[in-house]
């Protein structure tokens, strides 16, 4: 069981929620989105004679209310991404430096898993490889931004905890499967 610490302020009567806590729930709506694609496929076709096991319109009514919640949900949380700054970085500025760290780091560790394996020959004729790179700077260089990664990562982190969601701004959500 989830608990969220969401605070109300009663002099604006609104909900405060923290990024962090919108990101969880983010995932969960998610995983519920995940779960009724897989109840409305098992309900949407049936063997001739059967009936579905759920109501397919239900099923679609469910979904179209929780992916109308995640559209706000996502919108909230990316706009609180913009609008947060740190050290003059915004929150979205560094999540993309954290991708490229993260994609940067597992290139990386590939090239070094890769020179640093065994040469697999056999005999004095075969072919011999070379290693091209200097390993212990390759080492070095991850070692370093792999430090970068995980600062970079707690001040998100912290933020996440720290910082306000923003309030949904106005303008309805389209709803696909209102007719089915």
């Amino acid at each position: 069981m989830e608990v969220f610490v969401i605070f109300v302020d009663r002099r604006k009567k609104r909900l405060i929620m923290k990024l962090a806590e919108a990101l969880i729930i983010r995932a969960d709506l998610q995983k519920r989105v995940a779960q009724l694609k897989a109840r409305l496929k098992d309900s949407a076709r049936v063997q001739e004679g059967d009936e579905p096991a759920e109501a397919v319109k239900d099923l679609f009514a469910e979904l179209e209310s929780h992916l109308a919640e995640l559209e706000s949900l996502i919108y909230r949380i990316n706009v609180t991404n913009m609008q947060t700054l740190s050290e003059g970085e915004s929150l979205t500025r560094m999540m993309a430096r954290k991708d490229v760290l993260t994609t940067r780091l597992s290139v990386m560790r590939e090239v070094l898993a890769h020179v640093t394996d065994s040469d697999p020959r056999y005999g004095r004729n075969e072919i011999k490889y070379v290693r091209t790179v200097d390993v212990a700077a390759l080492r070095r260089s991850t070692d370093e931004y792999s430090k970068q990664l995980r600062e970079l990562d707690t001040k998100i982190q912290s933020l996440n905890w720290t910082v306000e969601l923003v309030e949904a701004c106005g303008g309805s959500p389209t709803a696909p499967f209102s007719n089915a």
